[in-house]
């Protein structure tokens, strides 16, 4: 007969996140990211890392914490704490007035000043699961226009977990229920209730591990022409986001192009580019 006097571990209470940890791991999150969590973020991080405990058989944060700066697996956790404490909320066709301003406004532009080589490089900073930079591709790819022409797609993100999903390019009628019919009938294969993207517009993009605030590795980035940083920058504080956008802009090509989110601004960093209004979007050329 069980004892019932035996406290099962189901039963215990779940780790608190105490104030001098949560700044401890707030400031390790933030040396290796850039991302910073505010003092009344508290209970957010508590809650987004539980999850990263349990996987880790970790009984506190503070043993957690450790885990991260000492363990053999410490690298690989890192990746796994990337994915939980950004939201990776996307889906493709995502803010329609944006994409409007990309194939009207910028495309054009950037094909006259490329007329000699024909080719257009294009950066989608922080692409999650691959919605974004896909939704590029199939614009691109059914514009008349660009026939002839070498269109390079660059994907990047810090979570290794949402760039494998981005590989399979399968996707739930979900992420895909913005994209107009007749392009899902020839662009997609598979039930509507997950389809795959064919071969000829996947192989548009290619995928790479990146760390925005990881300067050295950004500096293999240049001669682009457009860049999307879209619902990104709003995990950085000031410092690491004008660390960030000069990087972006040192990425781009003279009067290269800069979107992000309709809720994000440059602030400080705006003497680096000009603003550009294209009917409900905004713009940024580089200066």
């Amino acid at each position: 007969m069980a004892d019932t006097n035996t406290v099962r571990k189901t039963d215990l209470p779940a780790p608190k996140l105490s104030s001098d940890t949560f700044k401890q791991l707030r400031d390790l999150v933030y040396e290796k990211t850039g991302i910073f969590f505010q003092d009344n973020k508290t209970y957010l991080l508590e809650s987004r890392l539980l999850p990263r405990l349990q996987a880790c058989r970790c009984q506190t944060f503070e043993s957690y914490l450790n885990f991260l700066r000492f363990d053999a697996y410490r690298d690989r956790e890192v990746t796994e704490l990337y994915t939980v404490i950004t939201t990776n909320e996307t889906y493709f066709f995502r803010d329609e007035a944006q994409l409007d301003s990309f194939m009207k406004v910028m495309i054009p532009e950037v094909m006259k000043t490329n007329a000699g080589t024909k080719q257009i490089r294009i950066w989608s900073a922080a692409c999650s699961t691959g919605d974004e930079p896909y939704t590029l591709a199939l614009l691109l790819r059914d514009y008349a226009p660009l026939s002839g022409w070498t269109i390079d797609i660059l994907a990047t993100d810090i979570s290794e977990n949402v760039l494998n999903i981005a590989r399979t390019a399968t996707y739930s009628s979900h992420s895909l229920r913005k994209v107009p019919p007749a392009m899902l009938s020839k662009y997609f294969t598979g039930k509507k209730e997950q389809q795959t993207l064919v071969p000829q517009v996947k192989d548009m993009v290619r995928f790479m591990n990146v760390n925005l605030y990881d300067r050295p590795r950004l500096k293999l980035i240049r001669g682009i022409d457009i860049v999307f940083c879209r619902n990104c920058l709003i995990y950085f504080d000031d410092k690491a986001k004008a660390q960030i956008v000069s990087d972006l802009r040192d990425a781009l090509r003279p009067k290269g192009y800069l979107m992000i989110g309709f809720s994000e601004t440059l602030h400080d960093t705006t003497g680096h580019f000009k603003t550009i209004h294209a009917g409900r979007s905004v713009i940024h050329e580089k200066q």
